[in-house]
């Protein structure tokens, strides 16, 4: 197995366990934010009716979705990037002094 094929099979192992559950969680976040906003929503956060804790609850979504998204591209990228090749020179070196 090459090089580009395991870089494609973990980019896709890294969508399907972090970009997956990221798009998720940020639909949520953002759903669970929005509700906070928003005037006599029945609002139950663990026992809580508090909007605070609602829209608190829908930012740690949404920053833990951007990390959880940002994982398989920073995963593709590194994994299928050319590397630079090692420049491979013929001529002598010179003699030391």
């Amino acid at each position: 197995m090459d090089a580009k094929t395991k870089g494609i099979i973990a980019t896709v192992a890294a969508v399907v366990l972090c970009g997956c559950p990221g798009l998720f969680m940020c639909f949520f976040g953002a759903t669970t934010l929005a509700a906070s906003q928003t005037p006599g929503a029945e609002i139950d956060v663990f026992g809580s009716s508090d909007p605070g804790s609602a829209m608190t609850m829908g930012v740690i979504f949404l920053c833990l979705s951007l990390i959880f998204i940002l994982i398989p591209v920073v995963v593709g990228f590194f994994m299928l990037r050319k590397k630079p090749e090692a420049a491979i020179s013929n001529e002598p070196l010179p003699p030391p002094s």
